[in-house]
């Protein structure tokens, strides 16, 4: 089934939407706890849900390592593999080859690389991502992009970004050579370029995509850089179509994406900064392992009613971080989702009651004071 999208209501460049997938609804603004190798990690599926996951990201290069695709399709997809009957979003891999640098070599092709789990030869093309993802049978796969280095010269990213274009072609024609279980959304790449960005939106417009993502962002630019390259892209995007913001994961980030037109966020930030004892407060982010805590018989966060801070002390989770108990690691990782999911409610929220601009303000105004904000 093809996923479509409806936008219900709009303050300013914010629009608060529904997602329709064959597995159920998206409600947007939304975030996609990331569940790499077929797991969030420390979570089961019945605790996602509890806490509000509408939708999880799955990683098709770590997918098609191990287990491998064949092994997932045999379960019927990665829905019946992971036991997750909701939404389901695989990224494409191209972040991924990004990022083993040194392991990998780019061509028109597509990518050869060193597996980082036994060293051997593999290679990757824009028809290998699709058939691996058609073999998860995901609700929305992702066209393979070529994901721009950063810094990049303006040669160099263009280079990039019209490779990227032409393997999105390649792509979006694999995908669609029979019935899908899913759709295919582009990514815009072009760099810190705004030119170059919208040359990509324009390359991608040629097709037809149910959703175009923002690629190549979270990857070292600063703040100033990222958002120039919203505010000069986003109003230039369908707006009957969703807009995903790939890799981007801080509070206030996201916040300021909501505000310039964004709908969907992905990133690793909460469940690992819960594994290394970094907890999303209300007021700021907490470090359960300094010795301040040592004695404080207070939950993590007086605001919060997820399951930790109902039931449980900042000692006792600065204990079991010490003593490296798994629990811990669930403990965190249930707060922390709970507070990324409840902020992308109370997103939304503020967007039907056309109060966004006043909420935002005295949301990053808490965090800047707590010094959560740089």
């Amino acid at each position: 089934m093809r996923p479509t999208f409806t936008v219900q209501a709009g303050d300013g460049a914010a629009r608060a939407g529904t997602l329709v997938t064959a597995h159920g609804v998206v409600e947007t603004p939304a975030f996609m706890p990331v569940g790499t190798y077929g797991t969030v990690k420390a979570m089961t599926p019945e605790e996602l849900q509890g806490l509000g996951a509408q939708i999880i990201l799955g990683n098709t290069f770590h997918l098609m390592l191990r287990p491998g695709a064949r092994i997932v399709a045999a379960h019927g997809g990665l829905h019946r593999f992971m036991h997750w009957q909701h939404p389901l979003l695989t990224d494409s891999g191209g972040f991924q080859v990004y990022s083993l640098k040194s392991l990998r070599r780019i061509t028109e092709e597509g990518v050869r690389f060193r597996s980082p789990l036994d060293g051997a030869e593999v290679r990757f093309s824009p028809e290998d991502s699709m058939d691996v993802q058609l073999a998860l049978r995901s609700d929305i796969a992702m066209a393979l992009d070529d994901c721009t280095e950063h810094p990049a010269t303006e040669s160099a990213a263009r280079e990039s970004m019209e490779r990227s274009m032409r393997w999105a072609a390649r792509s979006h024609a694999h995908y669609h050579r029979a019935e899908a279980p899913g759709g295919l959304f582009g990514i815009v790449q072009g760099g810190m370029h705004a030119a170059l960005r919208l040359a990509s939106l324009e390359a991608l417009l040629r097709l037809d995509w149910p959703g175009l993502a923002v690629g190549g962002l979270a990857v070292g630019e600063s703040e100033e850089e990222r958002l120039g390259v919203l505010e000069s892209l986003v109003p230039h995007m369908p707006a009957g179509r969703p807009r995903y913001l790939m890799g981007v994961g801080r509070p206030e980030d996201i916040v300021a994406a909501v505000m310039r037109g964004i709908d969907l966020f992905d990133c690793v930030m909460p469940t690992r900064h819960a594994r290394n004892g970094h907890l999303f407060t209300s007021s700021g982010v907490m470090n359960i392992r300094n010795s301040l805590y040592q004695d404080d018989l207070s939950p993590v966060d007086a605001a919060c009613d997820c399951y930790t801070c109902r039931n449980y002390t900042r000692a006792y989770l600065r204990h079991l971080d010490r003593c490296n108990e798994i629990l811990g690691s669930r403990l965190n990782t249930i707060h922390n989702l709970h507070f990324y999911l409840g902020l992308m409610r109370a997103l939304r929220a503020a967007i039907v009651a056309g109060e966004l601009a006043a909420w935002a303000r005295g949301f990053l105004a808490d965090r800047r004071a707590a010094g959560a904000v740089a």
